[in-house]
């Protein structure tokens, strides 16, 4: 049985740090952005259409594309954001 891997960086590094990755396809360039799935996992994402020339002739093709960074769906959770502090109520003069 394989260990498991352990993700090297925390979810805060993650946000502030990773950047979009950039892939080629046929010969176009695109940006696959950072993303946080629902499962709680870190990694980019991309979903769209190009269009790639066959014997010079241009076919639509969909695009998906998941890069997950392994072990990060273990990674903490973030601690939920404290409550906003009571702003006064100001009463209405009449």
């Amino acid at each position: 049985m394989s260990r498991k891997t352990t993700c090297p960086i925390t979810r805060d590094q993650f946000r502030s740090k990773a950047k979009p990755v950039t892939i080629t396809i046929g010969e176009v360039p695109t940006l696959v952005p950072t993303k946080e799935f629902s499962t709680g996992s870190l990694g980019w994402y991309l979903n769209g259409k190009t269009i790639i020339e066959i014997d010079g002739k241009p076919v639509q093709v969909q695009l998906g594309l998941s890069l997950t960074i392994i072990g990060s769906k273990e990674l903490p959770q973030d601690a939920p954001p404290p409550a906003p502090a009571p702003q006064p109520v100001e009463e209405a003069v009449a």
